[in-house]
């Protein structure tokens, strides 16, 4: 956990929402010059603290409208810092909660350096990044379709359909369904599921040529990887955004759920916490990674064998998944491309 402990002449606190704001200034020394709570709009904002703007840090919990408040700091000139959501709860839980009293905690953690930071994703990516988690929904949504259609099949007691993936595998796919009630439900998913497919393709061809002209190099070395595609590649490069913003591998493997932080006190283990903090997006993409590098690679499927024996099949995943995670932050660090022969070394 990282804390913001910059020091300033005035501390902003802000509970944020979507259609209001309530803002929160104390001073150096904790006396509390402003306390309002005001529309979500810039002027608005600015009018606010135009008094205090001299040596002023901008403080906010990451939720879903924060967007639009740290590229106007960053216009205008303002220390701008973005809170942990779930570290934020943890510290600053209490009796009582409205949004003028948090306004006043986020205030109050920032004056006494107790403000945990989430990083603050660059502009020029952000909406690259985001549409790219918007093409991965999208699949999903294919997915679930075509699981209703298998799983219709299946309560009809009809034989198994097999692969429906692929739009050749699904040729007289409705003249298995008798019933036409049942056979128009089936037409539904399949119209659905090829308007999908035609929004996917050019969506990920649009997101390709962008990758290509933000970071080819990049790009480049993750698809390097066996079983790393475009898609598997680009999920990976902009959601690190840059391997630079990690001190250690100790930290960027933790920010991509693949390590257990154990839970200790007074010599004592108490298990495991801390599972959902870190990057979902990047979790999913390396055991995903890891699942396509062993298809047809017999030297990794045997030291995988070997891990599953000793570990359970389960766990040896995690390792590989982990490993992969340690490789790819000295590949992009180093600026070299993946070496099989070095990441099987030891394992």
């Amino acid at each position: 956990m990282r804390f913001y402990t910059k020091q300033h002449h005035f501390y902003c606190g802000i509970d944020l929402h979507a259609d209001a704001m309530y803002v929160c200034i104390i001073n150096s020394v904790g006396e509390m010059v402003v306390h309002k709570n005001i529309p979500t709009k810039p002027k608005s904002f600015l009018r606010l603290i135009k008094p205090y703007r001299e040596r002023l840090v901008v403080g906010c919990e990451c939720m879903f409208s924060w967007y639009w408040l740290a590229d106007l700091c960053a216009d205008e000139g303002i220390d701008f810092v973005l809170g942990h959501a779930l570290y934020m709860r943890a510290i600053h839980g209490g009796k009582a909660k409205n949004d003028k009293i948090d306004s006043h905690k986020i205030a109050v953690l920032l004056r006494g350096g107790s403000f945990p930071l989430a990083y603050v994703y660059p502009k020029e990516l952000r909406a690259t990044r985001d549409l790219l988690r918007r093409r991965n929904h999208l699949v999903r949504k294919k997915s679930e379709l075509i699981a209703h259609i298998q799983n219709t099949a299946t309560q009809y007691n009809l034989p198994v359909l097999g692969r429906i993936a692929k739009p050749t595998e699904r040729e007289g796919l409705l003249n298995k369904f008798t019933n036409p009630v049942v056979r128009r439900m089936v037409e539904v998913d399949l119209l659905t599921i090829e308007h999908y497919e035609q929004l996917l393709a050019t969506l990920e061809w649009q997101l390709e040529r962008i990758t290509e002209r933000q970071a080819p190099v990049e790009l480049a070395l993750l698809k390097s990887i066996s079983g790393v595609g475009r898609i598997l590649g680009m999920v990976m490069l902009y959601e690190i955004e840059s391997i630079a913003r990690f001190p250690r591998v100790q930290d960027f493997v933790s920010y991509c759920r693949l390590v257990k932080p154990e839970k200790q006190s007074n010599g004592k283990s108490y298990g495991h916490s801390g599972k959902r903090i870190g990057n979902a997006h990047l979790r999913w993409a390396f055991g995903e990674a890891v699942i396509l590098m062993l298809k047809g690679n017999k030297p990794l499927q045997a030291k995988r064998q070997r891990l599953a024996s000793k570990h359970g099949k389960g766990k040896a995943l995690a390792i590989l998944s982990h490993r992969l995670g340690r490789a790819v932050y000295f590949m992009l660090k180093n600026q070299v491309p993946f070496d099989q022969e070095k990441f099987m070394r030891g394992i």
